[in-house]
């Protein structure tokens, strides 16, 4: 075992992995040594030591004018080689980009993983006012954003209760993703088909979303929109949420398909 790192404290990969997935939440602007130690709740020092040895092994690059870090050009290259397994994004690409021609919104695509969805696609639409809360890389809690609670909301409720009763999201997002306040969003979720985010990571940014499920019947990913409130509230709501609906399943039928 490596001196310092008791049974108790995260190992030197899962530190790792971690400053690698805050790396890739930041891009393309990326982020500071320090900025990185403070995210991740490690001590200066470590952080550094990792990224440094991380970019020994070309997983991550720095920038020497601004001094923020970047993924580097090996994570390209193990990322392109985990697409024969893992990529869907052809498919899911192409609903993106439909829903951005045909609502003018921006369109996303987000998947699960663990407690946390993960955007990796994004399409701008033709309205000129866009919203920056989500991009390619950004992370967010399950019931967070309207791909998050569109994927909680269809979980088996033994599972959603269990990231409830764990879930903490209070203190970063406000009293409005309290448990309590999440089950109401997930019953209105569940009763109307999809989920709506009326401006609560940002005020005057809206965001509705729907799950696409696995051969198995489980949400894994959700695709999602967002806009100002006057273009995502009702009455169009009724008609963007129909063709995120619409969208989402003709997904699922692809990625279930064969």
């Amino acid at each position: 075992m490596e001196p310092g790192l008791g049974t108790n404290q995260p190992s030197v990969i899962r530190r790792s992995a971690h400053l690698l997935r805050l790396l890739a939440a930041r891009e393309p602007e990326g982020a500071t040594t320090t900025q990185l130690s403070t995210a991740a709740a490690i001590p200066r020092p470590t952080a550094h030591r990792l990224l440094s040895t991380l970019q020994e092994e070309g997983l991550v690059e720095r920038d020497n004018t601004t001094g923020a870090w970047h993924l580097g050009p090996e994570c390209f290259l193990l990322g392109a080689a985990a697409t024969t397994r893992h990529d869907i994004t052809p498919a899911a690409r192409a609903a993106v980009l439909r829903l951005a021609r045909e609502t003018g919104e921006s369109a996303f695509f987000s998947i699960r993983r663990g407690d946390e969805t993960v955007c990796v696609l994004r399409e701008d639409g033709s309205f000129p006012i866009r919203s920056h809360v989500l991009h390619e890389g950004i992370r967010f809690p399950l019931g967070v954003a309207s791909a998050g609670l569109a994927i909680l909301a269809l979980m088996p409720e033994s599972r959603r209760e269990a990231y409830l009763a764990r879930a903490d999201l209070v203190p970063a997002y406000g009293e409005e993703h309290s448990a309590s306040a999440l089950r109401k969003r997930i019953a209105a979720t569940r009763e109307r088909g999809f989920a709506v985010n009326p401006g609560l990571i940002v005020v005057g940014s809206w965001g509705l979303g729907a799950a696409v499920f696995d051969a198995h019947g489980q949400p894994y990913g959700a695709l999602s929109i967002t806009g100002i409130e006057a273009r995502l509230a009702p009455p169009r709501q009724a008609e963007l949420g129909r063709l995120l609906l619409e969208a989402a399943h003709a997904l699922t039928a692809k990625a279930t398909s064969g």
